[in-house]
Order: structure tokens, then C-alpha cells, then sequence
């Protein structure tokens, strides 16, 4: 069981990934709220399912009330506003750059509100990250446009904070019940953040197609189901600071999956730019070496 759980980093990064491919089939056909409501409140349905058939341990009232918190931040207000700019034309590229501050931003707020301890190390893991993102990023941040505005770069910025936010207050406060029943009062909260956004900005037409049924099958299974269960397993487990710094491999492995199902170019720069993020994550998540105990200590 050990070996599995070393496993599940890596599986993170990779399910995570496909989300941004999923999204890129999804939203020629539904405005981001009303998909975004569709794929939570499928998502809530299938969580209830599952806390039924395997009797999961209910929450109390406070437990469920900080899960769902947790929800309006990570899934609400993260999603909704990373959505809502790419709909209105902010470019890929620049949206993933502004998510790509999360590591720095929750090791921050971990450090002043969990009390995390963060070495050197860890802060040059960190930064040597987020240059690696950079990097990989780089060939698409020319591609301005008009989709740069005022509000589309203020909501990728209170996306990525929410994110942050959530991911730390998941932490803090919605730890300690079941996974199953805190994922469900996530999706809640998520859920009632997007229905209103739904209800106030859109028209909540959907466009039913192959493209669309396949891309919400995909993103409810493998992202809302499969990715975030194991999100909230590394963060039960593991430091904030550390769990964050996966985010950094998502862009790498998206543009590989973008070039493999797309065609879009990967270049050599790009390549290097994915060693660079990789060796971040080693350094933050890298772990200190227990010294051996000596024979005189040990006999004191």
C-alpha cells in the first residue's frame, strides 16, 4: 500500500492535466458557469452515490460547512474565474502563467496560517519552478490580444488566490473527516458558486454534442472524481508547500498531451523549460535525509 501512495503525486499531475483538454472541447459549446454547474452538480450526485453504497461516515454540521467553503474557493471561484477569462478570449498561455504562481502563493499563506515551516530549499524549489513554468509557457506569450483585459487577468489572478486559499483551508479546517463525504460538501459549495454565476451573467444554453458529452464524461470521471479525491489525499498527508508544487508539472504535461492529440508545437526551449519545473519540485518536495543513529547515542 506504501508503493501505491508513491504513485499518487505523479498520477495527480497527470489526470490535472488532461482538465485543460478536456475544457479546450467543452467550451465552444456551453458558457463556462452554466458547464461548470452541469459538471459539479453530476459530480455531487456521483459523490452521494458513493458515500451511500459504501456507508462512508457522515460529516458533522462544522466539518461540512468548512468542506464546502473549501469548495466555493477551489472549484467555485479557481475554476469559474480560470473559465471565465479563457472564454472571454484571455489567451491559454497567460492564464496558465497567473495559475502558476499557486505554489508561491499557498506556501505563503500556509507558512502565516498553518504555521508550515519552509527551508531554503524549499523557496529555491519554488522559484526555480516557477521559471521552468515560464519557460515552457514562453512560445505562447505572445499571443496577446484583445482578451487581456482589466477583467479577464483580475479573474485569473482571484482564481489562482482562491485556489491558494482553498487548498489551505481545506488543510486547516476539513481535514480530518471522510475524503468521500468532504469531496461531496465540496461540490456543493462549488456548485451553488457557479449556479449563481449561471443565474446572474449567462443565458445557460448548452449545445449537446459528442465533443461536449464526452468532454464532460471526462472531466466529472477523471478530474472531479478521480484528481480531486487525490488532491484531498495529499493534502491530508502531506505539507501544503510540497502538495502545491506539483501544480508546476502541469503545464509540461499539458503541452505534451497538447502536442500529441493537437499538434501544437513542442519545442526544445519548452523541453528544457519541463527539466527546469521538474528539478523545482524535487528541490520543494525533497525531503531531509534522517541522520543514522549512532551506536553511543543510542545506548544513553
Amino acid at each position: 500500500m506504501h508503493g501505491l501512495k508513491r504513485l499518487v503525486p505523479a498520477t495527480f499531475v497527470v489526470l490535472w492535466a488532461t482538465g485543460f483538454i478536456g475544457a479546450r472541447y467543452a467550451m465552444p459549446w456551453a458558457e463556462p458557469f452554466t458547464f461548470l454547474a452541469l459538471r459539479f452538480g453530476i459530480a455531487a450526485v456521483l459523490f452521494a452515490a458513493l458515500m451511500t453504497a459504501l456507508a462512508s461516515k457522515r460529516l458533522t454540521s462544522a466539518e461540512a460547512f468548512h468542506a464546502a467553503i473549501a469548495g466555493v474557493l477551489m472549484h467555485g471561484v479557481y475554476l469559474g474565474g480560470v473559465f471565465w477569462a479563457i472564454h472571454r478570449g484571455l489567451p491559454a498561455g497567460i492564464s496558465a502563467l497567473i495559475v502558476g504562481l499557486q505554489p508561491l502563493i499557498t506556501a505563503v499563506i500556509a507558512g502565516k496560517l498553518l504555521g508550515e515551516k519552509i527551508l531554503p530549499r524549499h523557496w529555491l524549489g519554488l522559484a526555480v519552478g516557477f521559471v521552468g513554468v515560464v519557460i515552457v509557457l514562453w512560445p505562447k506569450l505572445g499571443a496577446l490580444g484583445s482578451g487581456v483585459t482589466a477583467a479577464t487577468l483580475t479573474a485569473s489572478i482571484v482564481s489562482v488566490i482562491g485556489m491558494s486559499l482553498g487548498t489551505v483551508w481545506q488543510k486547516r479546517f476539513a481535514s480530518g473527516g471522510n475524503l468521500w463525504a468532504a469531496t461531496f460538501w465540496q461540490y456543493v459549495g462549488g456548485l451553488a458558486t457557479v449556479a449563481l454565476g449561471s443565474a446572474l451573467l449567462e443565458t445557460r444554453q448548452v449545445t449537446f454534442n459528442g465533443e461536449l458529452v464526452f468532454a464532460l464524461a471526462w472531466l466529472v470521471l477523471v478530474l472531479s472524481i478521480g484528481a480531486i479525491f487525490l488532491l484531498m489525499l495529499m493534502i491530508r498527508e502531506g505539507a501544503m508547500a510540497k502538495v502545491a508544487s506539483l501544480f508546476y508539472l502541469v503545464p509540461a504535461v499539458t503541452a505534451v498531451m497538447a502536442w500529441l492529440l493537437f499538434g501544437e508545437d513542442l519545442n526544445l526551449v519548452q523541453i528544457f523549460g519541463m527539466a527546469v519545473a521538474t528539478l523545482g519540485v524535487g528541490l520543494a518536495t525533497a525531503q531531509k535525509v534522517p541522520q543514522p543513529v549512532t551506536r553511543a547515542r543510542a545506548s544513553r
